[in-house]
């Protein structure tokens, strides 16, 4: 109990919660839309997504101010990839908040002299920029993880090992691309807290995408996807050890 007391007194948490809620929303709704059986059931889920969306945008107020902060703090790293993958990222979340915070005052109205569309878009536009960002930086990660773990004289013994285990598989695929894959799959499982940060990145992509006309996926998707990224939030930001350090 205490445990959650702490979680929802976090201004993170409660975010969390009510984006996963939003989401699983998002994906019911979809699934329940052909079902004429569930159509009150369905005008109560829409009716609690819009709320929830509503309530997020006031919880994000301010939070331009801590990724500007952050990124005063990835600013300062020595290795130069992460520098800049991290700080542009950061910066441009700062931006999506703005431009989130400028719709918010627009719909309830108090500021009228915007164009909400276009300020929208604008939110969209830097959300995907940091959300590219990231996933750069993941990629950058796992990548320097690979060629540490490659460098292994334990790990090459047993990548050899599972080669000549496994020689129905090497007939029929390129020995190299087998053990690239078996090298990526053994540091993403040795490595848990990049495996979640690339599969909550990964996930979060499709939301602007499908905002911004890009890449148009299903509701069923992105409700799927944005629920699976809520969810991991959840979990890191529970577990503090499964999030990712630099």
């Amino acid at each position: 109990m205490d445990a959650v007391v702490k979680f929802t007194s976090q201004s993170q948490g409660r975010d969390r919660i009510f984006r996963a809620t939003q989401y699983a929303c998002v994906l019911s709704i979809h699934l329940l839309r052909n079902n004429p059986d569930r159509k009150d059931l369905v005008a109560r889920l829409k009716s609690l997504e819009s709320s929830v969306s509503a309530g997020r945008k006031l919880l994000r107020l301010g939070n331009a101010a801590n990724s500007i902060v952050a990124a005063k703090q990835t600013v300062r790293l020595s290795d130069r990839v992460l520098c800049l993958c991290l700080t542009a990222a950061n910066v441009s979340r700062a931006l999506y908040f703005i431009c989130d915070n400028a719709v918010w005052a627009r719909g309830v109205g108090l500021i009228r002299s915007i164009d909400k569309e276009r300020w929208s878009v604008n939110a969209s536009r830097c959300y995907l920029f940091s959300l590219v960002m990231n996933l750069t930086q993941d990629l950058y990660v796992i990548l320097q993880l690979m060629l540490q773990k490659g460098r292994d004289n334990r790990f090459r013994s047993k990548m050899d090992q599972h080669l000549n285990e496994c020689p129905d598989v090497a007939e029929v695929t390129i020995p190299e691309l087998d053990a690239l894959v078996f090298l990526l799959l053994e540091t993403l499982r040795s490595e848990p807290t990049v495996a979640l940060d690339t599969v909550k990145n990964a996930c979060d992509l499709f939301i602007p995408l499908d905002r911004l006309g890009i890449y148009k996926s299903s509701a069923g998707v992105v409700g799927f996807c944005g629920l699976v990224s809520s969810l991991i939030g959840i979990l890191t930001l529970a577990r503090p050890s499964l999030r990712i350090k630099h």
